[in-house]
């Protein structure tokens, strides 16, 4: 596809701040919400594949581990005989332009080891049944007015959207097993190879999985760090509000140097956050987080690119980090696949009186699991600062679409943060858990954090 699909774009800004009067638009038809699982898939991709045959149907997708499967294996690459189509390199741009985003240009112009292997695709995308009945059920009945989903929730609230704004919202509230715990790895890299290793622990809980579950609550978030021992010790809380026009993120931090527990009204939009390096702000967490209203919302329409997909090679257990992984600049592309897919394209403009350190963002979302899988970040003087490409896997034992790894680049300084690996760590996630909300209180921070 050389241009975007007209019939699918919609220009419209969200303006104005919190409290302000957005636009508001008509709750799904009946005739509209008949469409999922009939041409569109059950959360509102295209069911059918493209002209051009590169693309295929959406036939169910990937819905159970491979034979002789177990979780200490790590997820291996269900398709082990697959082979590179083609590579897409700084010397033949030009003849796949058309299918790369900007921040892919500037990447393969700017690194002579960035490079995209592309492989045949497929659309693993896969949920629960009963995710799938909850989004169809609830498509006629949740709207957008102003910031909030008004009607109840849904973990796609609006699977044919109206507005950009509705298309990040499908993002933050997109299915990840109800509830997760995982160990992971980052690592900041600087221009000249060098690293360090930062260990974290997360559980991520969300509402309905909750013991008490809470009015307003999307999800319970609990984080600490294990690695390196200057960070060991610090534990993160998040409440994070279903409708965040009605009450705004609360969060806290214990510092084990400080032996205390604060608030942490700064743990949002573009502050960074410790193990960093000021690679990540706050709000690219997961690709994309918290509140929308510092930017206007356009939704551009849909584009066929070449995206980070089934990117089971990169979480190989056999590979190491420092032997296989980390190289200056980007991670070693060998341990990489692209695919053509389908994205919706949203782009946030900075509103006029709004503090962030990005004037302008373009966000790429994979249309079969609404999940951001590019960014392109602007500075305020709209050059192109940081590029963000976030390779995703089913995880086929939980029905769950996530992310592999997420990378973000700096072009400036040329350097990069690599996260959410887990090759070298023998403790499998964990889908499906369930929380109390007794756990995600201040008051237990300081227990977490000492331990």
């Amino acid at each position: 596809m050389k241009t975007m699909n007209k019939v699918l774009v919609a220009a419209i800004a969200a303006a104005g701040l919190f409290g302000t009067a957005l636009p508001a638009y008509a709750k799904l038809s009946a005739a509209d919400a008949a469409r999922l699982g009939a041409d569109l898939t059950p959360v509102g991709a295209e069911k059918a594949g493209n002209k051009d045959g590169t693309i295929p149907a959406w036939t169910g997708g990937l819905c159970a581990p491979p034979a002789g499967w177990t979780a200490a294996k790590g997820y291996v690459d269900p398709f082990p005989n697959d082979k590179v189509k083609f590579t897409i390199t700084a010397a033949n741009t030009e003849q796949y332009k058309d299918n790369l985003t900007p921040g892919a240009l500037a990447m393969l112009k700017k690194y002579s080891n960035f490079k995209m292997p592309v492989y045949e695709t497929r659309r693993t995308a896969c949920y629960p049944d009963a995710v799938y009945a909850e989004i169809k059920e609830m498509a006629t009945k949740l709207e957008l007015q102003g910031f909030a989903i008004v009607g109840g929730r849904s973990a796609v609230p609006f699977p044919i959207p109206q507005s950009g704004l509705e298309v990040m919202w499908n993002h933050q509230q997109r299915y990840l097993g109800g509830g997760v715990s995982r160990d992971y790895h980052s690592f900041p890299i600087r221009s000249s190879g060098d690293f360090y290793k930062i260990g974290a622990h997360e559980y991520r809980i969300f509402n309905q999985n909750l013991d008490q579950p809470q009015d307003n609550l999307l999800l319970a978030f609990l984080s600490y760090f294990t690695a390196p021992a200057t960070l060991e010790g610090t534990v993160f809380l998040v409440h994070e509000p279903l409708d965040q026009v009605k009450q705004t993120r609360s969060a806290w931090i214990y510092n084990a140097g400080q032996r205390r527990v604060r608030r942490a009204p700064d743990l949002a939009y573009d502050n960074v956050n410790d193990g960093t390096e000021g690679l990540r702000v706050t709000d690219q967490f997961d690709a994309w987080n918290g509140a929308p209203d510092r930017y206007d919302w356009k939704l551009v329409g849909k584009k066929e690119i070449y995206i980070p997909y089934n990117s089971y090679k990169l979480g190989n257990k056999a590979l190491k980090y420092k032997e296989d992984l980390i190289r200056p600049n980007t991670v070693n592309a060998d341990h990489m696949r692209y695919e053509l897919h389908r994205v919706w394209v949203v782009d946030g403009t900075l509103k006029a009186g709004s503090k962030h350190i990005y004037g302008r963002r373009t966000f790429y979302l994979d249309e079969d699991t609404w999940t951001v899988v590019y960014e392109d970040a602007y500075d305020t003087r709209k050059n192109l600062w940081r590029v963000a490409i976030h390779p995703m896997i089913q995880f086929y034992d939980a029905k769950v679409p996530w992310y592999r790894s997420n990378i973000w680049h700096d072009l400036n300084n040329q350097s990069y943060l690599l996260s959410l690996l887990d090759n070298e760590i023998k403790t499998p996630w964990r889908f499906g858990e369930k929380g109390k909300w007794g756990d995600f209180q201040p008051d237990s921070l300081r227990r977490i954090g000492t331990k």
